[in-house]
């Protein structure tokens, strides 16, 4: 018995081998669709999509609402700390004055402006937030570079200073203010 093959065409030429030009393409079915089937899917976009904007419009309005406390960090870090005590007098003084303008970005100005001595250390401390640790430091400049002349603040070590720039930073970062 012998085996015959069958051409698509019955068209074979000289060696007996269909040609290629009479071969059909294989059908292929069309592609799924990526568009969703059911009502769910575009509800849960959508919702997604108002969660992502509510969340981006939080963040902007965060992002506004601390701007005072870029702006303090920015004068913090380009005051003068080096080793000469009549710069460290000058950036102690101004690291106080600092503080103050701070609280009063954030703070109603009937609350924070006639703060002075313990009571100013004590709004330091009750509205530290996260930098409880920093209002001790804190309370030593407020009454100090109020209340003491240049000299004693002379005399304060350069790692003191330096100390109390760190604490400064760590409360204009981190205080708490109420809503």
């Amino acid at each position: 018995m012998s085996l015959t093959h069958s051409t698509a065409a019955g068209v074979e030429d000289s060696t007996g081998v269909a040609t290629l030009a009479t071969l059909a393409d294989v059908a292929v079915p069309p592609p799924p669709s990526w568009a969703p089937q059911t009502i769910g899917w575009p509800i849960a976009g959508a919702l997604l999509l108002l969660a992502l904007a509510w969340a981006g419009w939080r963040a902007w309005r965060r992002y506004r609402a601390n701007r005072y406390r870029r702006e303090a960090l920015a004068e913090l870090a380009g005051l003068p700390l080096g080793a000469d005590p009549a710069h460290r007098v000058a950036a102690l003084r101004q690291m106080a004055a600092l503080l103050k303008r701070t609280a009063l970005a954030a703070w109603p100005r009937a609350q924070v402006a006639s703060l002075a001595g313990a009571g100013w250390a004590e709004f330091l401390q009750a509205h530290a937030g996260r930098a409880q640790d920093a209002a001790p430091l804190l309370a030593a400049l407020v009454q100090d570079a109020e209340y003491r002349d240049d000299a004693v603040l002379a005399q304060w070590p350069e790692t003191q200073v330096q100390a109390v720039a760190g604490t400064c930073r760590r409360w204009i970062a981190e205080h708490h203010v109420p809503v």
